[in-house]
C-alpha cells in the first residue's frame, strides 16, 4: 500500500506563496485519485483540490484560481501550489490517496484510503 508524507508547510503573510509536497512511497502516484485536505481548528475537514489518475483536476471554489495541484511522476510526488494566500486558508493540509485504480469523489474524505501525517499552514494578516 502506499505511504504518504507531506512537507512545504510554514508560515507566511497574506498574499504570500507556498508550495506543498505529498512523496509516495511503495507504490506510484499515477495509481491513485490523490488530493489535498485541509483542517482548521474547530472546524471539519474539507476537500481542497484532487487529480484523477487521468490528470483531471479539481478545485473547491474558494481555492479556484489561487491553487493548483500536480504531480511529477518522475519524482513520485503530488504538489500543491497555493498562491494569494489568505487568513482563511490557515489549517493542516493533508494529502490523501483513494483506493488502488480507482476513482473517488473528488472531496469525499472517507472515500480516500491513505492518508499523510499533515503539514501546518499558517497565514497572517
Amino acid at each position: 500500500q502506499v505511504q504518504l508524507v507531506e512537507s512545504g508547510g510554514g508560515s507566511v503573510q497574506a498574499g504570500g506563496s507556498l508550495r506543498l509536497s505529498c512523496t509516495a512511497s511503495r507504490d506510484s502516484v499515477n495509481a491513485y485519485c490523490m488530493g489535498w485536505f485541509r483542517q482548521a481548528p474547530g472546524k471539519e475537514r474539507e476537500g481542497v483540490a484532487s487529480i484523477s489518475t487521468f490528470g483531471n483536476t479539481y478545485y473547491v471554489p474558494s481555492v479556484k484560481g489561487r491553487f493548483t495541484i500536480s504531480k511529477d511522476t518522475a519524482k513520485n510526488t503530488l504538489f500543491l501550489e497555493m498562491n494569494s494566500l489568505e487568513p482563511e486558508d490557515t489549517a493542516v493540509y493533508y494529502c490523501a490517496a483513494g483506493p488502488r485504480g480507482a476513482w473517488v469523489s473528488p472531496f469525499v474524505g472517507y472515500q480516500y484510503n491513505y492518508w499523510g501525517q499533515g503539514t501546518q499552514v499558517t497565514v497572517s494578516s
